[in-house]
């Protein structure tokens, strides 16, 4: 069975987006909200990655490849959010969250569930602007059909 190539990309998305976390927890540094936003290279990486492979495949049309780019940022984005919440479980639940959220932009004292369904929001909004700003990126350098 060939997985599609958004999911591919999705999933190196993912990959890459949790070795990262996983890294500036164990050096110390994962309540470095900056150091958070880094992660945006790896879904810039792999919306890339479908977008050259597609016009590589000769497909040129703007909407099918901005529909490609965003099916590849959007399963990078859920399964990160998946990962964080199975991370978090084993991590000690709530208590873990409320450690995250002081670091973060909640206040209060979120559930795991809303800190994932908001993180999740989050990512599709990011997903958007880094499809948009790709296809806008590609637009110049290929004429669509």
């Amino acid at each position: 069975m060939k997985l599609s190539k958004e999911f591919t990309n999705g999933f190196i998305i993912f990959l890459g987006i949790s070795v990262y976390f996983l890294f500036i927890n164990i050096i110390g540094y994962g309540d470095k909200a900056y150091l958070r936003l880094f992660n945006t290279v790896f879904v810039l990486y792999g919306v890339n990655r479908t977008i050259s492979m597609n016009i590589a495949e000769g497909k040129k049309n703007f909407v099918s490849n901005s529909i490609s780019a965003m099916k590849t940022s959007l399963v990078g984005v859920f399964l990160s959010v998946i990962g964080l919440l199975v991370y978090s479980y084993i991590q000690g639940g709530d208590a873990y969250v409320e450690s995250l959220s002081k670091t973060f932009l909640f206040t209060g004292n979120p559930s795991i569930v809303t800190y994932c369904i908001s993180l999740l929001f989050e990512g599709i909004a990011s997903s958007v602007v880094v499809t948009m700003l790709l296809m806008l990126y590609w637009n110049d350098r290929h004429i669509s059909d």
